[in-house]
């Protein structure tokens, strides 16, 4: 998740010519080499799907990105998954640009930087590609797979903080993801009003970005841990930050037992250091039901069967039914918490 979402620009960059030459030199390989047809059955609803996640290599989207291919080969969409290694506000534009003149049915994007995607999401969407957004919605889109409620994440992590703490309280720090990914801020402002409002006895020293980097969020970590004495817990609603506070907790023992580390994670990034003691609690979804369902919703907008209109309902294989609600968002379901009683049951 990883999470979400993550971006390390807040500027539009302007794209032009070297756009221009960047898509076309993706028409000619780049795509092939960093995606590839879904496979099987043909295309029997007469559709094209390319899925464009934060980035390539995380491991959350390549859950997610494998639940859209299994769903995409389950309706006969031809599928292609592209995207950057890094995770730039402009980055993932050339591949919508691709995907628009290599006539792609629908695009479905998790956006690193919402704002510095639209006009070139517009633009598909005028070319007659349907838009779905998944992980961090945008404006431009004709629907938002949610992989839950903001409300509910934020309730969520905040409940699992403020049992640990207790009636005393104390001092935490919140560490996310990029700093314009907009479903982190939204959860970040989300567990700050509710805490705010619901446990006075709770108080957040400093809100850290890890950038979605491993190496970015271990050090953010440490600063958290270092310059903050009486720091009692780290909310890391993202699968990078939370992962690599997990990590810096346990090469540091005088921090074991002193500060407690919960967020957004992956089973299987997450295990050692639940097993071991380190983290005892975490939250997260299936990133794999998130993608699936993100495929369904595409396909279903390419068959007309919704528009992306408040009540429009569809059908997502194996998940059931599904209704559009306010703002085009569809809600996979509720935050799951994982422990050492069920870790290990989880691959992704």
């Amino acid at each position: 998740m990883r999470f979400t979402f993550r971006t390390t620009s807040t500027r539009r960059i302007a794209l032009g010519a070297v756009a221009i030459a960047a898509a076309a030199a993706l028409l000619s390989g780049c795509a092939a080499a960093t995606g590839g047809s879904g496979g099987g059955g043909g295309d029997s609803s007469g559709g094209s799907i390319t899925v464009i996640p934060k980035s390539l290599g995380n491991k959350y989207f390549e859950a997610s990105d494998k639940g859209a291919k299994t769903a995409a080969d389950a309706l006969g969409l031809k599928f292609k998954e592209v995207g950057p290694t890094a995770t730039g506000s402009a980055d993932q534009v050339p591949f919508i640009q691709t995907a628009i003149q290599t006539g792609q049915k629908a695009i479905a994007i998790a956006a690193n930087d919402p704002s510095a995607v639209c006009n070139d999401l517009k633009a598909a969407q005028k070319a007659g590609v349907k838009v779905v957004a998944f992980d961090t919605d945008t404006d431009c889109r004709d629907v938002f797979i949610n992989q839950a409620t903001v409300d509910g994440i934020a309730k969520g992590l905040v409940d699992l903080m403020a049992k640990h703490l207790g009636p005393a309280g104390g001092t935490i720090a919140i560490e996310s993801g990029g700093a314009n990914a907009a479903n982190l801020n939204a959860w970040v402002d989300a567990m700050t009003a509710l805490i705010k409002k619901d446990h006075p006895e709770i108080k957040i020293a400093k809100v850290a970005y890890g950038e979605d980097d491993d190496q970015k969020s271990y050090q953010a970590a440490q600063g958290l841990m270092q310059s903050i004495p009486d720091l009692k817990g780290i909310i890391a609603p993202d699968t990078v930050a939370v992962k690599e506070a997990a990590h810096y907790l346990s090469d540091t023992p005088q921090f074991q037992g002193k500060v407690w580390v919960t967020g957004l994670g992956l089973p299987s990034e997450m295990a050692t250091y639940v097993n071991s003691g380190v983290v005892e609690q975490f939250g997260l979804w299936n990133p794999e039901d998130l993608g699936y369902l993100a495929s369904y919703a595409a396909d279903a907008l390419i068959k007309g069967t919704i528009t992306g209109k408040e009540g429009d309902t569809f059908k997502a294989g194996k998940l059931g039914k599904f209704t559009v609600g306010k703002g085009g968002e569809v809600v996979l379901g509720p935050m799951f918490v994982f422990d050492k009683s069920n870790v290990g049951k989880f691959s992704f």
